[in-house]
């Protein structure tokens, strides 16, 4: 068994405290998006970002009635990646390089928006007819400020193709990064860490510790740092750089952990994200203007806000 795992009770430096190891909890605000809610953690007013990650909604579980479903209408990015993934249900993406694509459980859709692209995310056809459920996560990741300006991009990964970690009590998909003794295929611009974890009552995970900037959100259920503090459901906690930190299970437990090395300030307005704050405005009235790329097949699209 890898030292980063094991079941029950574990030996530990108890110079780590839980004073010393978690730095702040966020608790999530609730946002409507016409039609279902999402519980937003990033940005915060206290934290803006844990490493590169600039955004983080974690939306259902949503029950959709027959003849309803989820209609996120064509809406604009820059200088920033998307990372779309889910736990239950399904989402079709459509973009405005033409891609459309489905994604399920596992998952992962990868959108770099670079210097901009648009896309809409709905619930499919026949999904809509019978009625089902939807449960899930976005993040953003901030580009570095070399390749914010890039070319856009959209990479769809299998369930296959995501390590899948399974020591005792543990399963775990390494979505983006590499630790744990694992790889993610998923290409990022920047170092990043996320991986989504199921944890049995009682079992324990080891975090690593070279990752600049990390953070736990669980899920379902509730952990505990070192044997002591609780991070409870939907409560996103923010971790020091202390070494040897261990995430307990109280309860059968999903968690999330993400972080990475930050890239500096960033303004996020809207759906748009930048280092220098001219490309948002030229975003902004490219998109009011029908200039900016558009999805394909679509005649609808989401408005600037009031006001700006």
């Amino acid at each position: 068994m890898s030292d980063l795992f094991a079941a029950g009770n574990s030996c530990r430096d108890d110079s780590a405290s839980p004073r010393a190891v978690i730095r702040m909890i966020v608790q999530p605000e609730v946002k409507d998006l016409g039609g279902f809610s999402v519980r937003r953690l990033l940005p915060a007013k206290d934290i803006k970002s844990v490493g590169p990650v600039i955004f983080f909604d974690h939306f259902g579980p949503a029950q959709f009635p027959p003849g309803q479903g989820m209609d996120v209408r064509p809406h604009p990015h820059i200088g920033l990646a998307t990372i779309t993934y889910l736990f239950a249900g399904e989402i079709l993406h459509r973009d405005s390089l033409s891609h459309v694509q489905p994604i399920r459980p596992a998952e992962i859709n990868w959108m770099t928006a670079g210097r901009g692209i648009s896309h809409s995310e709905r619930t499919p056809p026949a999904l809509r007819a019978s009625g089902h459920s939807l449960h899930g996560l976005q993040l953003w990741v901030a580009l570095p400020e070399d390749v914010e300006e890039c070319e856009p991009d959209f990479v769809h990964y299998t369930a296959e193709q995501i390590p899948l970690i399974q020591p005792e009590g543990v399963r775990l998909r390494l979505i983006v990064g590499e630790a744990w003794g694992g790889v993610s295929p998923v290409k990022a611009a920047s170092p990043t860490l996320y991986a989504d974890v199921q944890i049995s009552k009682g079992a324990m995970l080891k975090l690593p510790d070279d990752v600049a900037e990390r953070a736990v959100y669980v899920v379902a259920g509730e952990v505990q740092v070192q044997g002591t503090t609780t991070i409870p459901q939907h409560r996103l906690a923010l971790l020091n750089a202390t070494p040897g930190v261990e995430l307990t299970a109280t309860t059968d437990s999903r968690l999330v952990v993400v972080g990475g090395k930050p890239l500096g300030k960033r303004t996020v307005w809207w759906n748009l994200v930048s280092s220098r704050k001219e490309l948002i405005e030229q975003a902004k009235h490219a998109w009011r203007s029908g200039r900016f790329p558009q999805v394909p097949d679509e005649s609808e699209k989401i408005p600037v806000p009031d006001g700006e």
